[in-house]
């Protein structure tokens, strides 16, 4: 099984919200977590509920492979659910209304990834 490395996800999630251009204060708010919890998020130090994950996912617009494993392209699964003809029901999901479907989404995909790598 391949295990998630927790510095180099924090590392990731540091790269796309400097990217866009966010202080850590900024994802933080957007995000319901306080600053100092997101740096150590960052440094890799404290691991965060799969919550928390989704909302970083959410804010930042990233995949969730991206974060957690550095996969540059989605599966489909994440493909689907930001894809833009399916924005609908992704707002549906982003605005609170839905977040069980965005659950079972994201853990469906990393089950992908964690199959893929016992092929």
């Amino acid at each position: 099984m391949r295990e998630l490395d927790y510095v180099k996800m924090g590392s990731r999630i540091r790269q796309v919200r400097k990217a866009r251009g966010w202080s850590q204060d900024v994802l933080a708010k957007k995000c319901g977590i306080s600053m100092s919890f997101l740096g150590h998020i960052e440094r890799g130090t404290r691991i965060m509920s799969l919550e928390t994950f989704i909302s970083i996912c959410r804010e930042l617009h990233a995949d969730a492979d991206e974060l957690l494993w550095g996969v540059a392209h989605p599966s489909d699964t994440v493909r689907d659910f930001w894809n833009p003809s399916n924005a609908k029901s992704a707002a549906k999901t982003l605005d609170g209304t839905d977040s069980y479907a965005m659950y079972v989404r994201i853990m469906k995909s990393v089950a992908e990834i964690m199959n893929e790598s016992h092929e």
